[in-house]
């Protein structure tokens, strides 16, 4: 350690106080008038000429100035500190004493700083040093305190699809393949479905006044599963015990033995009731009910009968409900032709023909296959709906309903709003703390009022960021959620005709003529059709 920085001590001559200057060296910072006058007050000199003073710093070279006449006592060493805004580093500075004033010794200082409240950090190599050369006028970092260690959150890797898609194909010349459905996602006895890698809390830190420091909260998760499954000795890993199919709900593992019908529901298996899967290899007659707690899949059709899935439900020869028939799946619905029943689906729903039916999906409502037609009935989506024909030159009634929940809605244009703020915020701040940090990067200090808006930049740029960093995961997350609506409209590959009635949110509109290969869509609060 070495005497850079310039520096200043005062001595008696005949009551009269004498202050010496002592210029720096090499890249040393020269005395500050403003440090130098705020120590003379401290001590009681008054009275001196500050234009002699300053011009005593200001010609950098050792020089000594007659202040004022006093009282001959002598001045001990001292120090002055300071402490950051976050509490986590006390910065001192030592005042050299009068030619008779005592020195501190390592007891004196660390005596100072626990008077000073500080009891954590203390860098006893630093005061060594200074006890060593009595460095002055130069920034000591006399404590520091410890940053907190943060942990990471819990998290689950599962084995198998936990999104699986179980939309038909599509073939090259219109049609769609309703037996090729990939309905179940197979699990071997004995495989491995997930594994839980547990949360790390971290370590809390501590600033220079004792304090903890916690680390950030960490979010723990937890292995839920159902029946048919086992969990090692550790806990931390999940494997099947049956051959069937696995599936996640609401973060829940279930494995199910899919039951099998080799032919008709009817008064040969009477009522359905299963807490998995059902694949019905023949139809389900009129009058019967079939509830699954996940999938049904009917390679026949439904007649007027109630299904019920907690799933999706494939039906894949079709419906004819003869008004009486109810599906309702909490999933997906695909099936070839819906007629006179009512089909309702928490996700979309796909199909080659509604005829005078009410289809309700909580996605899209795709009307496929070549014809492709919705004649009749009320047709309501979350999402869109897509067709080749709506409505019938006969004056069907025909009713289609699309659009999104407004709140949502409400909330999503706010968030994109709080981020374009927060992102023209952080815009202006960061090239004004880039700068200071080249200034503080080349050795030099700021002067308290400076270093005191640093800090409240930098607190300010670290909260904006934060702020920004969970506004953004909330709009990413109710980004996925609002995909369904930012697509609401009805898509029209063929006709649609007059007397249909189309609401997209709020906005209704009734077809007077008959248009082709058309686009409906809300637009401005009306909706507005164009061509495809």
């Amino acid at each position: 350690m070495e005497q850079k920085n310039g520096y200043f001590r005062l001595r008696w001559e005949e009551q009269m106080a004498v202050c010496q200057i002592f210029a720096p060296k090499d890249d040393g910072v020269p005395v500050s008038y403003k440090e130098l006058a705020s120590f003379l007050n401290n001590h009681g000199i008054e009275g001196y000429k500050e234009a002699e003073l300053v011009q005593a710093i200001r010609s950098n070279q050792d020089c000594q100035v007659n202040l004022t006449q006093g009282d001959g006592i002598e001045f001990a060493e001292s120090l002055e500190l300071q402490c950051s805004l976050d509490k986590m580093k006390i910065t001192g500075v030592f005042y050299p004493p009068t030619e008779k004033g005592s020195l501190m010794n390592a007891q004196d200082i660390e005596a100072f700083l626990r008077g000073k409240g500080v009891r954590f950090g203390v860098q006893d190599d630093v005061i060594e040093a200074f006890l060593e050369h009595h460095i002055y006028n130069t920034p000591l970092v006399l404590a520091e305190g410890k940053q907190p260690v943060h942990g990471r959150d819990a998290r689950i890797e599962y084995y198998f699809n936990t999104n699986p898609s179980l939309k038909p194909k599509h073939n090259e010349d219109g049609s769609v393949d309703y037996h090729a459905l990939n309905t179940i996602c197979a699990v071997e006895k004995g495989d491995k479905l997930a594994t839980l890698y547990p949360m790390d809390q971290g370590e809390p830190g501590m600033d220079v006044f004792g304090k903890a420091i916690p680390p950030r909260t960490v979010k723990n998760r937890v292995l839920e599963y159902g029946r048919n499954i086992t969990v090692s000795e550790d806990g931390l890993n999940l494997y099947s015990d049956v051959t069937g199919h696995v599936s996640l709900t609401d973060g829940k593992v279930f494995v199910s033995d899919v039951y099998e019908v080799p032919a008709d529901v009817d008064t040969t298996t009477g009522d359905i009731d299963y807490a998995g899967s059902v694949h019905i290899r023949g139809n389900v007659r009129g009058g019967f009910t079939v509830i699954a707690k996940d999938d049904i899949v009917v390679e026949g059709s439904v007649e007027d009968a109630m299904l019920q899935a907690g799933g999706d439900i494939i039906v894949k020869c079709g419906i004819q409900g003869m008004q009486r028939g109810i599906l309702e799946a909490q999933g997906n619905v695909v099936t070839k032709y819906i007629e006179n029943a009512k089909v309702f689906a928490g996700g979309y729903v796909e199909t080659g023909s509604i005829i005078y039916s009410e289809v309700g999906a909580g996605e899209d409502i795709i009307v496929a296959e070549k014809k492709g037609f919705i004649n009749g009935g009320v047709i309501r989506a979350g999402g869109k709906v897509e067709a080749n024909s709506i409505g019938s030159a006969m004056g069907a009634s025909t009713t289609i309903e699309v659009g999104i929940q407004p709140e949502q809605k409400e909330r999503y244009n706010q968030l994109q709003k709080e981020i374009e703020a927060s992102k023209q915020g952080i815009a202006k701040i960061q090239p004004v703390v880039e700068k200071y940090m080249q200034f503080i990067k080349t050795g030099q200090e700021l002067d308290p009022k400076h270093k005191t808006y640093f800090n409240q930049l930098l607190a300010q740029l670290k909260q904006m960021k934060q702020e920004l960093e969970e506004n953004q995961k909330e709009y990413e997350s109710l980004h996925q959620n609002m995909l369904v609506g930012t697509h609401a409209k009805v898509s029209v590959h063929k006709d649609i005709y007059p007397g249909t009635i189309v609401t997209i949110s709020d906005a209704s509109y009734t077809l007077k003529d008959k248009r082709s290969f058309c686009c409906l869509e809300r637009k401005n609060g009306e909706i507005v059709i164009s061509n495809l």
